[in-house]
């Protein structure tokens, strides 16, 4: 078997059949399995795929686990040379199985690599990352301090770390999570999805491990479709594509949470304490440049006070977490 393919449902059964159908009618160079790991979604899921697709293996788990601990799951009954964590919100292009895993081949010095995501109308979407130092870029979403922190960046001429449009091969740092191929190899040595993790920043955490035994590349050629927050729109009621904009809401709750659980386990104490010491303080700050906002634009202010008091309830909740956070104690992090 050449690759094991693993998607995670959460209630998004046609998105799962929809990526299954574009996978076998893009996919037949190479030998394949796909497993669906189900995180108790209660949906037809199962008995679609048995009308449609008798060969793909089904998964169920009796709680929704997540990304990390589903996807591990399936990486752990799996039999394929190579692993392909896939998101059901993605439909494969013109051959993007079959190049990716022939283009990983031809390049021995990697460990895992990923392709061009595309928004539905065809442009590009940011398919992978260059590491910031203590991971300082996590403050950019912060209302006010993050305007700040991107003015000095643009001034001091900093390397933008995404990578949106891919040109040629690149290395990154970290893949997004939509579309990871693996040798399966490595991960004897570099370990599975970290299980302490929900949702969000498990792919960069896990990339970081990745990188200790070779090359995460990106390639230009093969294109996979994305359409965005698909399985994360049902559980968490929303339609937002970037994660990170938002951080009042119960996702953006989820979002902070699994940042500082990143910075913890990726650089250490001192830059979580860093970190997490910004976000308390934009507390003080968004109160005050929401005032002088509202003064000086005259209700026209892009924030509102209930994104303050929001806000102010989701830092509430990273405190209460600050100490499991900080001794990095095994825990399930799902606070939404």
């Amino acid at each position: 078997m050449d690759l094991s393919i693993i998607l995670v449902n959460y209630k998004s059964s046609q998105l799962v059949l929809d990526c299954i159908e574009s996978i076998y009618l893009q996919t037949i160079q190479y030998s394949f399995e796909i497993i669906v790991v189900d995180n108790d979604s209660k949906d037809d899921c199962r008995e679609l795929l048995l009308r449609n697709y008798p060969k793909v293996r089904f998964l169920p788990l009796d709680y929704n686990a997540g990304f990390a601990r589903a996807n591990n799951a399936g990486i752990e009954i799996c039999g394929g040379e190579s692993i392909l964590i896939l998101n059901t919100d993605t439909i494969i292009l013109d051959g993007a199985i079959d190049k990716t895993i022939t283009l990983l081949k031809q390049n021995p010095g990697a460990v895992g690599c990923g392709v061009q995501l595309l928004n539905v109308d065809g442009t590009t979407q940011i398919s992978g990352a260059h590491i910031i130092r203590g991971g300082l870029n996590t403050l950019l979403p912060l209302p006010y301090l993050g305007r700040l922190i991107r003015w000095l960046g643009y001034r001091l001429k900093s390397t933008i770390p995404s990578v949106q449009t891919i040109s040629d091969t690149i290395e990154v740092d970290w893949i997004v999570g939509a579309y990871i191929l693996v040798k399966k190899e490595v991960l004897k040595r570099s370990g599975l999805f970290d299980n302490d993790f929900f949702m969000y920043s498990e792919e960069i955490e896990w990339c970081g491990r990745l990188r200790k035994y070779g090359q995460l590349l990106l390639f230009a050629e093969p294109k996979v479709l994305h359409y965005g927050g698909g399985t994360s729109s049902d559980y968490y009621n929303t339609s937002e594509n970037e994660n990170g904009k938002n951080l009042w809401d119960n996702k953006g709750r989820q979002i902070i949470v699994s940042t500082m659980l990143r910075i913890r386990k990726q650089f250490g104490v001192f830059w979580y304490l860093l970190i997490i010491s910004t976000y308390v303080f934009e507390i003080p700050v968004f109160f005050f440049c929401l005032w002088i906002d509202k003064i000086l634009h005259a209700g026209k202010s892009k924030y509102t006070w209930q994104n303050l008091a929001d806000y102010n309830s989701n830092i509430a909740v990273l405190v209460k977490y600050f100490f499991k956070i900080l001794f990095n104690k095994p825990y399930f992090y799902k606070v939404a």
